[in-house]
Parts: structure tokens; C-alpha cells; sequence
């Protein structure tokens, strides 16, 4: 950061003292533009201000924007204000616009930009009075009729659709900041109009629908060429995404991406194992893939055939056995059962040696302050293994463990504020002891003295003034 504060340092420091532009600024010292003004904007703000002649401290300024979304910047405000001011007085009516910006060292060009911009009223005002007092120039004002006709195809496009103005302007190939501008100054309702459409869409994430930045929401057209034949391939097989990604040459991450921002239904489709969509699935029933259907056929036929044990079929398909399990219990439930499961009071059914075995340091969980990984250690059991059994089957264990926790907390608040106020009393009464032998030390000194306060005051080691303070505050003044 001090690195960065002494290369800045020369242009910081004209840009605080002097009225060049930052381009100047940054000409004269060598410093890279971009890069100044992200530095002012990030950490100086307040002098952003101060330019403008707004004293704002820096915590403030970091919390207020310096222009509105639209209209008139406080710099053009300022640039221009005076100029402004001149073409709606009476004194400067016989100049016209490019007349007064030339006595004002402005463009006139620009100046006129801002008049019909920000203040149509004076640009009204003023050619009525130039008329009715005969030194109008008699050059036509407002829209000239080969402008308009040129374009009204894309004014009634822009009404009738969501298409942005570059978008129109490159459809009916007329120039961009052509349109634009003829939009913002003939056609105000038009953008305040589409202005209120994009604030209303900003959190529109509407497939084809119009958003908050203008454009629709919609995956662009080389992005659906790029996923065509994985989107196929994820609607119509049981490959998993890895796979497919692996046949059709795109990534992991951007597939997914595209998946969940464009293709929401197909997700859902293909989450729906046996067909039965979500009104109909049991409540408190997981969704799987087809692919995960698919990996989990062989294992399921293994275990109807064999009745082996869960944990070794699912090590001989290279299976997660706690999933397995947990994949069994939703969807193939009967055979569950044969597999040695039983249900818990909560209505949750689990392997019962699983339950014999955890029992003890369930409850020791549910019924005290210690940790879970402690009760592991303490038990002889696999931290990991007992976590995930408590997080599946005993909510109501992790529950109550947080509330004991919450009371102890409580608890301790209570004792903490009970220390606090004894302290709090305890440092009362010493104050007020030492008060005591203070003003028993005044009194003795005035004794000693016959009643007279300088000599007192010298006795004590205090000034004289000090000393008609205590007597204030101890009341001794008499």
C-alpha cells in the first residue's frame, strides 16, 4: 500500500491543490490514467467531491454515490452552468447558443448538447422571445423531417421490442450514437419508458425475458452451438456429466454452468428416476440421476440375489456403503428391511448394529455439554462414523446438545455480569474512601493552618485554585 501511495503521491497531490484535469495530472507526472482514477476512486474519494465543492468526510463519501444513474453530472453541471444561466437571461437574448458558448471559452456544439439534454425549457423559451422581438435567425429548430424519417423504423422497432439501441441501429444499419442521441432528444418518453422496464427487470432471471441491463436473458448463440450435442447426450442417456463431458470435448464446470443457468426443466427431468415427477414422489424422498440409478442396478441385484452383507456388495462395486444404505432405504425399502435394519424412536430406520453400536454416545450427546469428538475418543469410536450417524438418525440429539450448550452460555453471561457488578461496587467504595481521606486531609490541613486557604493549599501540595475546587466538591466552602 505505501508503494502505491508514493507513485500517486506527485498527481495526489496536483489534483488536490490545483483545477487540471486529470488527464493533464497524469500527462505531467507520468502516471497512467486508468490507473489514477481507480486509485482516487477507491481511496479518495472525498477529494472527488471537494472538486465539485462538496466538503464530505471520507467515511461519508465512501457511502455516497457521486452521480445519479442518469442526467446531468456534477462536473458538466459545473462546467456549464454559468453559460446555462446566460442563455435564459434577457441580457444575452440578441447571442444565439453558439455565440454565448464562445463567450463562455465552450464548445458550442457541447453547450448546445446540454441545453436540449437537460433544460428543453430554455431552448423553448428563448426562441420565443428571440421571434417575438425579430432577431430569431430564422434557422429551423427541432427535428429536421428527412431526420425523423430516417429514423422512425427503428424509433416503432424500439416501441414494439426489448432489443437494445445498438441492436436496432445495427438491424436497420444506421449509426449507434446517431440513434441514441435523436432517441434523448426527441424521444424522452421513449427512454424513460424502457429505463422503467430495465429497473423493473433487475432481478428477472427469466428465460427469453427482458432484464436489468437492457438485454434478454438468454445463453448467447455460440454458447448453445458449443453445448448442443452434451445437452443431447444429458437428455437422452445416463451418462454422467463427466462422461459426457469427456465424448463431447467441453468442461465440467462450464457444462454444469450452462445446465443450471439455461436448462433448470432438464435438470429436473433427469433427476426424476422412475418417472413419477415431484407431486407424486413420497415426501422426504430424495431425487437421484438416472446415471446414479443405473450405478446402483448391479449392487441392488447383487444384494436380491446373494443377501450379502451391504458393505461388502458395495465394496465389490466399488460403492460408498453409507450411501448405498442411505440409497436403499429411499428407493428400495423392502429390501432394506431384510438387510438387518430397525427403526429408531424418531421413526428412522437404520442398520441395527449401527444403533447398538452409537446408543451410548447418542445419549451421552443429547444429555451434556461435551463434545462430540471427545465422546468419540472417550468411547473408542470413529469420530467421523458417529458425526454422520448423529447428523442422519438424531437431529433431535444435535437439538438438545445446542441448547444445553445455549444455557451453559447463559449461564456463564450471568455469572461474567455478576462478577462485573461486584468489581463495579467494589471500585465504588474505594473511590469513595479515598474521597473520604481526602477530604479529611483538607480539613486537618485548614486546622493546622487557622482557616487560611493559601497556606493550606501549600501545606497540601496543591494550588490555591485546586484546592477552592475540592472545597466546591466536598461542600467545605463555608
Amino acid at each position: 500500500m505505501q508503494d502505491v501511495q508514493s507513485r500517486y503521491h506527485s498527481a495526489l497531490e496536483l489534483y488536490r491543490t490545483t483545477d487540471m484535469t486529470v488527464k493533464k495530472i497524469c500527462e505531467q507526472t507520468g502516471t497512467p490514467l486508468t490507473a489514477f482514477k481507480a486509485y482516487v476512486w477507491r481511496y479518495h474519494r472525498e477529494l472527488m467531491f471537494a472538486r465539485h465543492g462538496v466538503e464530505i468526510s471520507p467515511r461519508e463519501a465512501a457511502k455516497t454515490r457521486l452521480r445519479k444513474k442518469s442526467g446531468q453530472t456534477a462536473a458538466a453541471h459545473a462546467k456549464y452552468k454559468d453559460a446555462i444561466r446566460a442563455c435564459d437571461d434577457a441580457a444575452y437574448i440578441e447571442f444565439n447558443v453558439s455565440q454565448i458558448a464562445r463567450l463562455f471559452g465552450l464548445n458550442p456544439t457541447a453547450l448546445g448538447n446540454q441545453l436540449r439534454n437537460h433544460y428543453p425549457d430554455i431552448v423553448e423559451r428563448r426562441e420565443r422571445e428571440r421571434h417575438r422581438l425579430g432577431v430569431n435567425d430564422n434557422l429551423h429548430r427541432g427535428v429536421k423531417p428527412w431526420c425523423k424519417e430516417q429514423y422512425a423504423d427503428a424509433v416503432e422497432h424500439l416501441r414494439a421490442t426489448e432489443d437494445t439501441i445498438w441492436q436496432t441501429a445495427d438491424l436497420y444499419g444506421l449509426s449507434r450514437s446517431g440513434l441514441r442521441e435523436h432517441l434523448m432528444y426527441y424521444y424522452k418518453d421513449l427512454i424513460r419508458a424502457r429505463a422503467g422496464k430495465r429497473e423493473r427487470a433487475k432481478t428477472n432471471k427469466t428465460r427469453g425475458e427482458l432484464t436489468g441491463n437492457g438485454r434478454k436473458h438468454e445463453p448467447m448463440p455460440q454458447s448453445e452451438e458449443k453445448y448442443r450435442e452434451a445437452i443431447r447426450l444429458y437428455r437422452t442417456t445416463a451418462m454422467t456429466q463427466e462422461e459426457i463431458c469427456a465424448a463431447t470435448g467441453v468442461t465440467v464446470t462450464g457444462l454444469r454452468h450452462h445446465l443450471r443457468a439455461w436448462n433448470k426443466e432438464l435438470m429436473e427431468e433427469r433427476h426424476d428416476v422412475d418417472g413419477r415427477g415431484e407431486d407424486a414422489r413420497p415426501a422426504g424422498t430424495k431425487c437421484y440421476l438416472k446415471s446414479t440409478a443405473a450405478k446402483y442396478a448391479g449392487a441392488i441385484e447383487r444384494l436380491k440375489v446373494t443377501g450379502r452383507p451391504t458393505a461388502e456388495v458395495a465394496k465389490e462395486f466399488g460403492l460408498n456403503p453409507d450411501i448405498f444404505r442411505k440409497y436403499l432405504h429411499e428407493h428400495e425399502p423392502e429390501l432394506a428391511v431384510t438387510l438387518g435394519r430397525t427403526k429408531l424412536s424418531n421413526g428412522r430406520s437404520v442398520l441395527a448394529r449401527s444403533a447398538e453400536k452409537y446408543d451410548e454416545a447418542v445419549r451421552l450427546y443429547a444429555t451434556t455439554t461435551e463434545t462430540l469428538k471427545s465422546i468419540a475418543l472417550r468411547l473408542g469410536l470413529q469420530y467421523k462414523s458417529v458425526g454422520g450417524f448423529v447428523r442422519r438418525n438424531h437431529p433431535e440429539a444435535i437439538a438438545a446438545h445446542e441448547r444445553l450448550l445455549e444455557q451453559e452460555k447463559r449461564l456463564q453471561e450471568q455469572e461474567e455480569c455478576r462478577r462485573r457488578e461486584k468489581e463495579q461496587a467494589e471500585a465504588t467504595v474505594s473511590v469513595q474512601e479515598e474521597e473520604n481521606k481526602e477530604r479529611e486531609r483538607i480539613l486537618q490541613a485548614l486546622k493546622q493552618t487557622g482557616g487560611h486557604k493559601r497556606n493550606a493549599a501549600k501545606l497540601l501540595g496543591i494550588s490555591k485554585s485546586a484546592l477552592y475546587n475540592k472545597l466546591r466538591i466536598f461542600n467545605l466552602s463555608e
